[in-house]
This record gives C-alpha cells, sequence and structure tokens, in this order.
C-alpha cells in the first residue's frame, strides 16, 4: 500500500472540512431561529473541526429525552388540579384593557397559565430589604418552602434567609433548595453541605452527567421562592450579597406575589424540582389559595422544553400593542430581529421606547455584540441609557403604564432560546405606574446615548463590536 504524502493528507483534509459544511448546512438550522443558524454556519465554514466539534458539545437546542419525558410525567401528574383552580371565587380578574387582551391570551396559551385576579404585589428594590422581607415570610412557613437560584451563596447577607430556613426546617416545615450547577458553582461544594446539615433538601439543578450527557451550556436562570404555596418571589436578584462581583454593586428587582398567582410559582418550581429528582411535590403543596389584593398576574416560564420561545413571543407582542410607551430594561440585550423590528416598529409609528441597560461592560463579548445594535436603534428613534450608578441588573418591561413584567429573563438570544428563566405578568395600572417610576430612578442615574456622539466612536471599537455580533447567537 503506498504511502500517503502530504499532498494526499492535504487533498483528505480539504474534502473533510467540505464534507464537514455540507452535512451540517440543513441540520444546523432545525428548530433554531435564523440568527442563530447563521451564527453556527459562519463558525462551521471558516474553522470546520472546531465548529463541529463545538456544536456536538453546546449546539444541538433541545433537552435530552430523558428531560422531556420527565416533564411530560410531571404534566400529566399536574394535569388533574388545574380545574380545581380555574373554578375558585375571587380568581377571576377583572378585565383588562381591550388592548391587551389579546396578550392574556397568548401568555396562556403559551404556558396554559392563565391570569389570576386578588393577588398582592410588590416591588422591591432595596437590596437588604428584600433579603430580610424573604427571611421574614419564611418564618412563617407552616407546610413547604421552596427556592430555585441561578447562584446562592452564603455570606453575610444571605445568612439571615439560610436561618430562617433552619428554623423552619426545625420545626417540621419540609424545605427544598435548587442551585443551579453553572451559575453556583463555585460555591456548590460549601453550600451543599451547609444546607443539608440544617435539613433543608439541597439539589443541583443540570448538572453534568456522563451517564446522561446532555448540551453543557443549558442553565436554570430562575430566581424563585414560593412559600406554603401562598406567597412567591420572582425577579432579577439571585441569593448573594449585592457585591459579590469584584468592582461591581448590583442593582435589583424583584416582585412579592401573595395570592393565587403564586401557586403557578409552585408549579414551576415543581417542574424544575421533578425534573432533576423525578419526586412530586404532592398535592398537598398546591393549597386553595387566598385572596390577598386585586392585582391580575400570570407567570410565563421559558426554557429549551418548548420550541416557541415563549418570552420573546410574548415582549415582541407587547411592544407592538404599546400605543404611548414602551420600556425595557435589562444589562444584557442581544435581541433577535423579531425584537429589533418591534421596537424600531414602535418608535417609528410614534411610540416613546427606552432602553435602560448598564454601562459597564462586564462580559466583553456580550458587551460588545451589545452594543453593536445601538445605532440602527437610535435612528429608528429608540432612546437608550447607560445606567452609570451601580451594575444594573434588573430585567423589566412596562407598556403604556398598564403591564408591568418583571422577572429573570434578560432580552438576548440566551435568554429567550436556552435558559430556564421566569417572567411575572400584571395587568394593574397601579403596578405598572410603580415599575414606571424605578424605571424614571434608572434614567435619572444614566447617561443617555446620543446617535451623533455614538456614530463617532473610534473605528476599531466599532470593528470589535461587529465582530462580536457575527457570533452573538453563540453566545
Amino acid at each position: 500500500m503506498p504511502e500517503l504524502t502530504w499532498l494526499h493528507w492535504g487533498t483528505l483534509a480539504v474534502i473533510a472540512d467540505w464534507a464537514i459544511r455540507l452535512v451540517m448546512l440543513p441540520i444546523v438550522p432545525t428548530r433554531r431561529s435564523p440568527e442563530a443558524a447563521k451564527g453556527w454556519l459562519l463558525l462551521i465554514f471558516f474553522l470546520p473541526w472546531v465548529g463541529l466539534v463545538a456544536y456536538l458539545l453546546i449546539g444541538r437546542p433541545r433537552l435530552p429525552r430523558w428531560r422531556l419525558e420527565r416533564l411530560q410525567k410531571y404534566f400529566e401528574l399536574v394535569e388533574p388540579m388545574r380545574p380545581r383552580y380555574m373554578a375558585l371565587p375571587g380568581t377571576q380578574p377583572p378585565a383588562v384593557p381591550a388592548a391587551y387582551e389579546a396578550s392574556v391570551r397568548l401568555s396562556t396559551d403559551l404556558a396554559r397559565l392563565p391570569n389570576f385576579g386578588g393577588n398582592a404585589v410588590e416591588l422591591l428594590t432595596d437590596y437588604s430589604a428584600t433579603l430580610a422581607r424573604i427571611a421574614a415570610d419564611i418564618d412563617t412557613a407552616r407546610a413547604t418552602v421552596h427556592l430555585c437560584y441561578y447562584i446562592f451563596q452564603v455570606d453575610a447577607h444571605t445568612e439571615p434567609v439560610i436561618a430562617a430556613l433552619a428554623r423552619a426546617a426545625g420545626r417540621g416545615v419540609r424545605c427544598r433548595v435548587l442551585i443551579d450547577a453553572f451559575g453556583s458553582r463555585p460555591t456548590i461544594p460549601s453550600v451543599m453541605p451547609r444546607l443539608q446539615s440544617l435539613g433543608i433538601d439541597a439539589r443541583v439543578a443540570l448538572p453534568f452527567r456522563w451517564r446522561k450527557p446532555e448540551r453543557l451550556d443549558l442553565r436554570n436562570h430562575r430566581k424563585i421562592i414560593v412559600i406554603d404555596g401562598r406567597i412567591g418571589y420572582t425577579g432579577s436578584q439571585n441569593m448573594v450579597g449585592p457585591d459579590f462581583k469584584p468592582g461591581l454593586t448590583y442593582s435589583e428587582l424583584v416582585a412579592r406575589i401573595e395570592g393565587p398567582t403564586a401557586i403557578q410559582l409552585q408549579l414551576v418550581f415543581g417542574a424544575d424540582w421533578y425534573e432533576e429528582t423525578a419526586e412530586f411535590l404532592g398535592e398537598a403543596a398546591f393549597p386553595e389559595p387566598r385572596i390577598a389584593g386585586d392585582c391580575p398576574a400570570q407567570i410565563l416560564p421559558n426554557g429549551p422544553a418548548s420550541p416557541t420561545q415563549r418570552a420573546q413571543r410574548m415582549v415582541v407582542n407587547l411592544i407592538y400593542a404599546a400605543r404611548h410607551r414602551a420600556v425595557i430594561t435589562t444589562p444584557y440585550f442581544i435581541p433577535s430581529q423579531a425584537l429589533q423590528e418591534a421596537l424600531e416598529t414602535a418608535a417609528q409609528r410614534g411610540v416613546e421606547v427606552h432602553l435602560i441597560v448598564d454601562y459597564r461592560q462586564d462580559q466583553f463579548m456580550v458587551s460588545n455584540a451589545q452594543r453593536s445594535y445601538y445605532e440602527s436603534l437610535l435612528a429608528s428613534g429608540v432612546r437608550i441609557h447607560a445606567y452609570r450608578e451601580a451594575f444594573l441588573h434588573t430585567k423589566s418591561v412596562s407598556i403604556d403604564g398598564e403591564v408591568a413584567w418583571v422577572g429573570s429573563c434578560n432580552m438576548d438570544l440566551r435568554s429567550f432560546e436556552l435558559n430556564e428563566e421566569v417572567v411575572a405578568l400584571f395587568y394593574s395600572g397601579s403596578i405598572a405606574r410603580q415599575l414606571e417610576a424605578i424605571e424614571a430612578g434608572y434614567m435619572r442615574g444614566a447617561e443617555e446615548v446620543h446617535i451623533a456622539e455614538w456614530r463617532e466612536r473610534p473605528f476599531h471599537v466599532q470593528l470589535v463590536q461587529n465582530l462580536m455580533r457575527l457570533v452573538s447567537p453563540l453566545l
């Protein structure tokens, strides 16, 4: 058999490169947004072997079959409970403005979680006071306390919450804590033994399993607390101190929900818990809700188990429904084409559109990719505010002073397509106006970006931003 020369090896390498490109061409776009498909194909075209390995590790936009089957089993377990909640007096919400009736129907159809009335809602912005309020509510628990966090750390700020969990476990309350494997990676070795030693059932979400391999970049980014199925918290704040990242102090927004919609947060937590443990919380964890106020609210979970990208569809719908004013606050903004067009179209038809982002670049690639979208938005009339007083980690949307959105979901492709996220929607003028007041404070602490000055940024800065934009669907 003749030896292969360097020329033969070179020919084989070229053939292999083109084989990868041609084989992946029809595979990559499957169940993927056009933006993400273009990003992956670009990587595979220029670096076929690197792109192939990356795609095999993190490129398949789906959960493994065993997770999907487990979630389906969970939905079958909770299905019999749905009619019971729908028939309860006081949970039927008052009519929402006609302009947003379609939005309520869309969210209900996407997640099968209806808009419930009877809630008392508070928007919390004081970092330490929020943790103290959580600890105080845990001290009232009689049956269950459930927490799900992307980042969970034991420090001076979170110690009161952990102490409250210990007291609850000590008096017989069933306490469960779910912590993301990636977000809490540095602290899991110390946090898990500490919680378990206190009688708290603590588990890791989305860990890497050799026997059940799955893509490595899935994250449970949710922030959820549910106490006795009657009080719920969700928002942007993790279970960690505000200065956990050197050089940054975080500013956050959390919604406290007391009433029927807390049951929906329990359902979301229950799905995450069942997916990891195969343990059903039991019907006792879903008590008949108490009427606590008059705010209509519904929960919208988002994650890779759903092919519909619920959060993206909902926020695009709300932007198109806006008649006067729309404000988005997010630290990470890498929009899909649909969201970018919705914002620009709204501004061009006369809606006052504001985008509040953080001034700092805490993640080089993401921050530069984000800034590549500014010029087009500014040219369309969208006003961009770069917050400077702290690291603004809030994820919120307000529409016309009538609809408010608070949750864990950033306005980027990762949150829309890959992360497990959760959003609370409030169809209440009172809550929406409170959110507008919070947004006004952010704007006062921000530097507005003006298009003339933005266009004068150095060429090398523009080049870096545009290069990062090419790979933004992969971030």
